[in-house]
């Protein structure tokens, strides 16, 4: 949930605002510890309390943004309201909430009278920025939102929602140990419990899991286990302090399991776009190349037409060379008549050569164009084809890897199961 929030006065002028018909619904859910019952009112009260004292900005005003693609009830946005009150400082101080809805999306505006009538002073608001920023970041992690690429670093993104590009890159990679202690650390930063922690590391691919020795560890869809106290670089005991027992938590290969069906799932969502991108670039090149024949086509009647027309034309002159009549019949026998068939043969001939050039040079330029249009959809098609390919091999093997692992978490609870049984024939 994005929070954008500011110390104001002007508290008519904010009501109005809040107010404004341009929304498509516009509700005032809430007037706590005002005498006033309309929000104009309401904000009115509060610019009188502050006329006895110095306080010009007697307001501070919240936006409440959750989400584009989800739709949070009236309870998570009054939530939200109380733990940002606790947080400034501004426990039991008198508040609006006003809902607004647009274009079928949802958000909500707290206001709160910053004047404490006991004390005829306003309450001081430090940090008002880097507050908002831990509440909004703990928001999204309870709530499992995604997180905008503004609250987290673009590289430590929820690796269910890599690109391809990503994928590729990370195939490729190393792991940076400092990418990986910073990215424990942030997690353990933005959790206070063992419920919020689990939801800061799966933000972060890592499924939370009980160790060999009843640790705490994390576990990423390779299999691999990270100690949870080693990373986020405190002993034992305090991690299990915040975080409790280790009882309700999967084991490691379920653990294994999980977090390679995670990203399965991401994987096979890949491949789908390439086989669908792949047939979509197949359409659009079938119809640039359809496009490109009936072009052609046209170039090629055009050309037809235009030599047609000078052969016409030199047909017609070369009938106005004949003489007719007694000086035809002159140059029938001086030879003349023979001279002049000889001369519009030869440029007949001419004419025909240099048509024939000019439709042999319109069909290799048209085969060049024809020829390039292929190569450029063969390379496309081969390398969404190679990738979605190469995806089918990554999902094998993690699917391979997974069925491993929860072959070996039922072989582990089984095992479990007769150790149990086998103390309780042995008595204590």
């Amino acid at each position: 949930m994005i929070l954008v929030g500011n110390q104001r006065g002007g508290g008519k002028n904010l009501a109005l605002h809040l107010l404004k018909e341009e929304n498509e619904r516009v509700e005032v859910h809430q007037l706590r510890g005002f005498v006033g019952e309309t929000l104009i009112s309401a904000l009115q009260e509060s610019y009188a309390l502050s006329r006895a004292t110095k306080c010009r900005q007697h307001l501070f005003s919240l936006s409440l943004n959750p989400p584009p693609e989800e739709d949070p009830d009236n309870q998570v946005f009054e939530e939200a309201v109380d733990r940002i009150e606790r947080r400034l400082g501004l426990d039991g101080q008198p508040r609006a909430i006003v809902f607004h809805e647009k274009e079928g999306r949802r958000h909500a505006h707290a206001v709160w009278c910053r004047i404490d009538a006991g004390q005829m002073k306003a309450v001081p608001l430090p940090f008002t920025r880097q507050r908002l920023q831990e509440v909004a970041r703990e928001l999204y992690i309870e709530h499992d939102w995604r997180m905008p690429d503004g609250f987290i670093d673009k590289e430590l993104r929820d690796p269910r929602n890599f690109t391809l590009a990503e994928w590729q890159q990370a195939k490729r990679a190393q792991k940076d140990p400092r990418r990986l202690k910073a990215q424990f650390q942030e997690a353990w930063t933005l959790s206070d419990s063992k419920v919020s922690f689990e939801h800061a590391l799966k933000e972060r691919g890592f499924i939370l899991a009980k160790g060999d020795r009843r640790g705490f560890v994390a576990v990423d869809h390779t299999g691999e286990a990270y100690a949870v106290s080693r990373w986020v670089g405190l002993k034992a005991k305090q991690v299990a302090a915040r975080l409790g027992s280790t009882d309700d938590l999967p084991s490691v290969p379920a653990a294994h399991a999980k977090a390679a069906g995670f990203v399965t799932v991401r994987l096979e969502a890949l491949r789908a776009e390439q086989v669908r991108e792949a047939a979509a670039t197949k359409a659009e090149f079938d119809a640039r190349r359809e496009r490109l024949e009936r072009q052609h086509a046209a170039q090629r009647k055009a050309l037809a037409e235009d030599q047609r027309h000078l052969r016409q034309l030199q047909e017609a002159e070369q009938r106005h060379r004949f003489r007719t009549g007694l000086l035809g019949f002159l140059d029938r026998v001086t030879g003349r008549h023979r001279r002049v068939a000889a001369e519009n043969q030869l440029s007949a001939a001419k004419l025909d050569e240099v048509n024939s050039v000019e439709r042999c040079a319109l069909a290799e330029r048209q085969g060049q164009a024809r020829s390039a249009l292929q190569e450029r959809a063969e390379a496309e098609l081969r390398q969404r084809r190679s990738a979605a390919e190469s995806l089918t091999t990554d999902i094998d093997a993690l699917q391979n890897a997974r069925r491993r692992a929860e072959r070996a978490d039922h072989t582990g609870n089984k095992g479990a199961e007769r150790r149990k049984r086998q103390r309780i024939r042995d008595g204590p």
